[in-house]
């Protein structure tokens, strides 16, 4: 095999030298014909017709390559995912585009945002909130699978941009059902699949929430290397660790690994925790994602500190460093954590993560 080799690349490089001296392509001073550089122009214009490259198409919530190019135009797909100790572990978190963690009743629940890939099943499925009309406006009027609420809630719901995808308006079409290894309220489940089927004809895809590093990009220059990330969410503690081996964020909750069903650890290759303002109504957190506030990005094995500013529920957050700069995240899936002031602490890289307390 590699005499053959050999023997073609001598057989190439004689028929350049062929090609060459045919064509007149210098003389003795350098200077090349007129008959010559139209001969180059040919040549040229042949090898960029055999060497053009199809682009990328890229998933639009995680501006990496889609899996698949038909998912393109289909509507982001929000299911509200509990994470009550009984939920778990839970299905479809490491298979969403992006995923909010919000404080709710002394607990969190997840905003899980599907395009580019689905899961078959996913939960379980809990009540919206309040705070999800605004969290989510930004993904151009998507699906919204969840279960009850007060009628408060509900209504706010149902007159909001989602398309109301609840236990009762989808039911077995969106297949809901009742997962006989849990116990109600912590066992129903849907499936991203049919839930789909049901979306409005004039549905959209929804429009990029963050920008993205090109291909070879480097992380800026002044951003911190980072071990971990500590947050004290409402009745859970919550780590993102960076794993050097895998190349992404990992997580735990209150000091143990946070794994799938598939037994697969939570991670991530962006972590965005966002400082925001909680008010309440009733008994519930309502987070004020509509302002400003600080911003930790942690992307790439590094922080990157700065600000967050929103003027529009249904335009996405802007995130720039403390010099102005948009701040780009690596293509791929995105956590977000929706925290009180002052409840993250930041791990260096190279310092124990049990060093540092939770805030």
């Amino acid at each position: 095999m590699r005499n053959s080799k050999s023997r073609n690349l001598v057989a190439l490089f004689v028929v350049g030298l062929v090609v060459a001296s045919c064509s007149g392509a210098s003389d003795s001073s350098g200077t090349q014909s007129d008959e010559s550089v139209a001969g180059d122009s040919t040549e040229t214009t042949v090898a960029e017709s055999t060497t053009s490259t199809v682009p990328i198409v890229r998933a639009p919530l995680t501006g990496a390559q889609a899996p698949d190019e038909s998912v393109i135009g289909r509507p982001a797909l929000v299911v509200k995912i509990d994470n009550h100790p009984k939920a778990r572990p839970q299905w479809g978190l490491n298979q969403a585009d992006i995923v909010f963690e919000e404080n709710v009743e002394q607990l969190t629940r997840f905003a899980a945002v599907f395009q580019s890939q689905g899961s078959d099943p996913v939960g379980p499925i809990r009540s919206g909130r309040l705070q999800d009309i605004n969290l989510l406006a930004s993904f151009n009027g998507p699906l919204f699978a969840w279960s009850g609420g007060n009628a408060q809630v509900a209504a706010a719901i149902r007159k909001s941009t989602m398309v109301d995808l609840s236990h009762s308006a989808a039911n077995e079409a969106g297949g809901f059902r009742r997962e006989s290894s849990r116990v109600a309220p912590h066992n129903l489940v849907a499936e991203t699949t049919k839930l789909w089927t049901l979306a409005p004809a004039d549905a959209k895809a929804p429009a990029p929430q963050f920008e993205y590093r090109a291909d070879g990009e480097t992380v800026p220059t002044d951003s911190k290397p980072a071990g971990a990330v500590k947050i004290s969410m409402d009745g859970v503690d919550v780590m993102w660790e960076w794993s050097p081996e895998l190349l992404t964020f990992v997580r735990s909750q209150d000091n143990k690994p946070h794994v799938d069903m598939q037994d697969v650890r939570i991670n991530a290759p962006n972590v965005v925790v966002v400082s925001v303002v909680y008010a309440k109504t009733g008994s519930s957190p309502v987070a004020k994602s509509v302002g400003s506030g600080e911003v930790w990005v942690y992307t790439g094995g590094v922080l990157i500190q700065g600000s967050w500013e929103r003027t529009d529920p249904m335009k996405p957050f802007v995130l720039k460093d403390t010099k102005g700069a948009v701040i780009k995240l690596t293509p791929g899936r995105t956590w977000v954590e929706v925290i009180r002031a002052k409840s993250a602490a930041h791990v260096p890289a190279g310092v124990d993560v049990a060093s540092v307390p939770y805030p």
